[in-house]
């Protein structure tokens, strides 16, 4: 595919913000690992991994400089797959 010639050149702060924010969350995912918060536990550790997949989505993969459309196709597939994992839970959840 030919993006146009459009090349996104990021800058070193910028890269080094998100890797202090994946530190930062992975911090925050042993330490929440330590702690028993009940039917909680795997709530908090989807979301922390959600938050640092969307940085590594948007930075990384570079879907902050894609248009709209793409934006909503990626949403699209988040939400599909949200979908699947809640009905995992509730296959669990009434066993």
């Amino acid at each position: 595919m030919d993006d146009g010639g459009r090349h996104h050149v990021l800058p070193y702060r910028l890269l080094v913000g998100v890797w202090g924010g994946l530190l930062t969350l992975t911090g925050i995912t042993v330490w929440a690992s330590t702690i028993d918060f009940g039917f909680l536990n795997v709530v908090i550790a989807l979301t922390i991994a959600t938050s640092k997949a969307l940085l590594v989505v948007l930075v990384f993969m570079h879907l902050r400089y894609e248009n709209r459309t793409f934006h909503a196709m990626v949403l699209t597939a988040f939400v599909i797959l949200a979908i699947f994992i809640g009905f995992t839970f509730f296959d669990t959840a009434y066993r």
